[in-house]
């Protein structure tokens, strides 16, 4: 061995920098995109439910006084558990808790989909806000981490 190589400091893995262009910034980038796409999924639920709303009524035989439970299931389930679910963000790892919420979403879309009755449909909204309490924030700590 020469003497400068063997004089010359060795950098730990865990302080290392990262090169641009490597294969984890490339990772990044498929990560913005799928966080990007969840975050689009949330908030363009509510414009889609209210153009699909008069159709749905009418299927599934929604009095025009229940007719509004449908975005409200959502809306208070998502503003009531939007703090607990960066909590359990927290406790679980972002990660986690932003895959689970986005299968659990679009699990409770496609239950909302084959809605048989209007109970069913609140009962799914209400589950979307729930899962989407728990992606939304998930989803932007994961940027926060991610995009320094």
């Amino acid at each position: 061995m020469s003497e400068t190589a063997a004089q010359a400091p060795r950098v730990p893995a865990k302080t290392a920098r990262r090169v641009p262009g490597e294969a984890g910034d490339a990772n990044r980038w498929k990560a913005l995109v799928f966080i990007a796409l969840a975050q689009l999924m949330v908030v363009l639920d509510a414009t889609i439910v209210n153009i699909a709303l008069p159709s749905a009524q009418h299927d599934l035989g929604i009095s025009d006084g229940n007719r509004q439970w449908v975005v409200t299931a959502y809306a208070l389930a998502f503003g009531g558990l939007l703090l607990f679910g960066g909590r359990i963000a927290d406790l679980w790892g972002r990660k986690r808790a932003f895959v689970l919420g986005l299968t659990g979403f679009a699990a409770a879309s496609a239950l909302g989909g084959a809605a048989t009755t209007g109970a069913m449909m609140f009962g799914a909204r209400a589950l979307q806000g729930a899962f989407g309490a728990l992606l939304a924030p998930a989803a932007l700590s994961l940027l926060a981490v991610m995009f320094t």
